[in-house]
């Protein structure tokens, strides 16, 4: 019973269906009338317009890949790959969908009921995203497991699934994140250091479509990113354990067939602890909104570190099991706290300091932050692979990578809470809602960049677990296949793939910034040419026109997203075929230890210069309109693109050519 496939499909089921209940709660509470409602719709239409043209050019590029796979590893892997899009693509719209409907709520319950209120229907808002994701991922991996576990070949199409979950996140991640920054950007530039107009004025023709992005690019494309690597870690996790020796099968506990299911059960139970911390944030919400995110995230890692003791020694697996489950899960708390300190402690004071300087020391100063702020992270990383491997092996490292993503839940759910939150703190500001309103939404808002970075973090750290599970599957199974295939570094073509999987993450981030700065260059032409060619507008008399804006940012990020998305599909499948299996294990190795320090580098660095802002906003340093702010914004501004585009699709990046090496392995044997 402990092993039944359908176990999985019912907690997902299970979890879809608290996720309705949360979504009809939240519609529940007033949503405003008159011009709140009204810019809150054109946010929401904004969103869907983005997300049905994003889907529209996903669906032939995946497509091209299910016609590819059918015939070239038959139909199962197609089917896989089919149902992995679907699912991943249908938790970024629900998620996406939820939050733009949450957003309005959140700036009423602030200025009607409070602080507290306001909290709740947010961090609500967000937990739809988290619980979708976590349920989305048990429902379709159980439904392939059901099928198609038990057997190597059933084991080979599981492994679609992660390639189809990937495709759709590097898209949705890289265009969300384009269209987000190029609004930004744009409003930011022209708005605050031209106009000298405040942040989130509607006189600001950017200003909707900065809205817009904040949902299609950290709510949709972040739910996506996660997806993508929480998928990934149980798929290899399930690869290791088929491709396992009978030693390591005697040594973890002697039944193969429980090695290849504990990744789901762990994952079950991880959904279930997330609700526990889900609702005890709510229970919390009197409380400060710092104090209840935390207790909920720490709160729900600790019950399930303690519940996976039993879960584990129950399906008669080893302590070592359960052991690399406990480092994965406290490694990445630890990565979280790094993450926090550098992207809101002292550093971020240094760097607004730095601002008295002018923006050439605040970037200098920024950019130091970012560099320094890799090197525990990626101590952590390295010491939670030693003690996973110690512990149980290779299989060990996928299980840290499950045990880090298991409460995926609430920890997507505090991410998504951001973007809710500031949505809501531009609602209150366009519509008028008054000081003390804007003050409790800026304060849900404050710790939503703090959560957000955080995310970034555990984004970033998952996502080199569940890359190194990958790689490892893919080299388990091309040795199986081959018993002659080594990866020594002294060989000349594992060396020639490490040079070439080390361009990858700066070509595709070089694209992507690039990308971004095209696009805002394009957005700051319309914005100037709204102040100055409708009469009235900057004194408040006239409505700007939001509708080409929002058109401008997604037209930018479907047209840009296409290169970089086609490169790391194609990527290991030339060089595969190329220069064979040796040079694609090195690449991967090349690609991921690079893909790792710059996404650490670029999403903390960017984090940094953003509270940097923020904390001179607050009165310090000459407040609002000073030289330091000035500085402050370009710092910014700099750094929107590292953590909020580029950044991320490192993440995805790796994990992308991971899988497909790993799809198209039988292949190369």
């Amino acid at each position: 019973m402990l092993t039944n496939a359908l176990l999985p499909v019912a907690f997902g089921a299970f979890g879809m269906i608290a996720a309705f209940l949360i979504y009809t709660s939240i519609l529940k509470t007033p949503a405003g009338e008159g011009k709140v409602r009204e810019i809150a719709d054109e946010i929401h239409l904004g969103a869907m317009v983005f997300m049905a043209s994003e889907y529209k050019r996903l669906a032939i590029f995946c497509l091209i890949c299910i016609a590819a796979l059918y015939f070239s590893l038959g139909p199962d892997t197609a089917i896989s790959f089919t149902l992995g899009a679907l699912c991943s693509g249908t938790a970024g719209y629900i998620g996406m969908y939820s939050a733009t409907k949450a957003n309005v709520r959140t700036a009423v319950a602030a200025n009607t009921r409070g602080a507290a209120a306001a909290l709740n229907v947010a961090f609500f808002g967000g937990s739809i995203m988290g619980l979708t994701v976590a349920s989305m991922g048990l429902l379709g991996i159980g439904i392939l497991y059901h099928f198609f576990g038990g057997t190597t070949h059933g084991v080979e199409a599981i492994e679609g699934f992660a390639m189809g979950g990937s495709s759709v996140a590097l898209f949705s991640r890289v265009g969300g994140g384009i269209f987000t920054k190029s609004a930004d950007v744009g409003a930011d530039l022209v708005g605050k250091i031209e106009a000298g107009i405040p942040e989130d004025d509607p006189r600001n023709p950017a200003v909707i479509a900065d809205n817009v992005g904040d949902n299609v690019g950290d709510v949709a494309g972040m739910g996506s990113d996660i997806f993508e690597s929480y998928c990934g870690s149980m798929i290899a996790s399930i690869a290791l354990a088929a491709s396992m020796s009978i030693e390591s099968i005697n040594r973890l506990g002697g039944d193969q067939m429980v090695l290849q299911f504990m990744p789901l059960a762990l994952a079950s139970l991880g959904l279930i602890c997330s609700l526990a911390g889900i609702f005890a944030v709510r229970a919390f919400s009197d409380k400060s909104a710092d104090v209840a995110l935390r207790f909920g995230t720490i709160g729900s890692a600790v019950l399930f570190i303690a519940a996976a003791y039993f879960v584990v020694g129950l399906m008669g697996g080893a302590n070592g099991i359960w052991f690399a489950v406990l480092v994965g899960a406290i490694g990445g708390i630890v990565v979280g706290l790094v993450t926090e300190h550098y992207t809101g402690g002292a550093p971020v004071r240094k760097i607004a300091k730095d601002g008295e300087t002018g923006p050439a020391t605040v970037m200098i100063s920024g950019l130091a932050t970012g560099m320094q702020s890799v090197a525990i992270p990626v101590l952590t990383i390295a010491g939670i692979i030693f003690c996973a491997n110690e512990a149980a092996g290779l299989y060990g490292v996928g299980l840290a990578a499950v045990g880090m993503l298991s409460t995926v839940g609430i920890t997507m759910a505090i991410d998504a809470y951001g973007p809710v939150a500031d949505n809501a703190g531009g609602i209150a500001e366009m519509a008028e809602m008054g000081k003390e309103t804007r003050e409790i939404t800026d304060s849900l808002d404050e710790v939503g960049n703090s959560t957000a970075a955080i995310g970034k973090g555990f984004a970033i750290s998952a996502a080199a677990l569940a890359a190194l599970a990958l790689i490892s599957a893919y080299i388990a199974k091309v040795s199986n296949g081959n018993p002659d295939f080594v990866l020594a570094i002294n060989d000349p073509m594992v060396l020639c793939g490490m040079f070439i999987g080390g361009i990858f993450p700066f070509l595709v981030s070089a694209m992507t910034m690039t990308a971004v700065g095209d696009a805002a260059f394009d957005m700051i032409v319309e914005v100037r040419r709204q102040f100055k060619e409708i009469p009235g507008l900057l004194e408040g008399k006239a409505k700007p026109d939001t509708a080409r804006c929002v058109d401008i940012a997604t037209r930018a990020a479907l047209r840009k997203m296409i290169i970089p998305g086609s490169m790391a599909v194609l990527a290991p499948v030339v060089i595969g075929f190329g220069l064979g299996p040796k040079a694609l294990g090195g690449m991967l190795a090349g690609a991921l230890v690079c893909c790792v320090m710059m996404a650490l580098m670029m999403a903390n660095a960017g984090g940094a210069w953003d509270n940097a802002k923020k904390f001179v906003e607050k009165g310090n340093l000459g407040g609002k309109g000073s030289d330091v702010h000035k500085a402050a914004v370009v710092g910014d501004t700099v750094g929107d693109p590292l953590k909020d585009t580029s950044g991320p699709a490192m993440n995805i990046l790796i994990n992308v050519m991971a899988i497909v090496s790993l799809v198209i392995s039988p292949l190369l044997i």
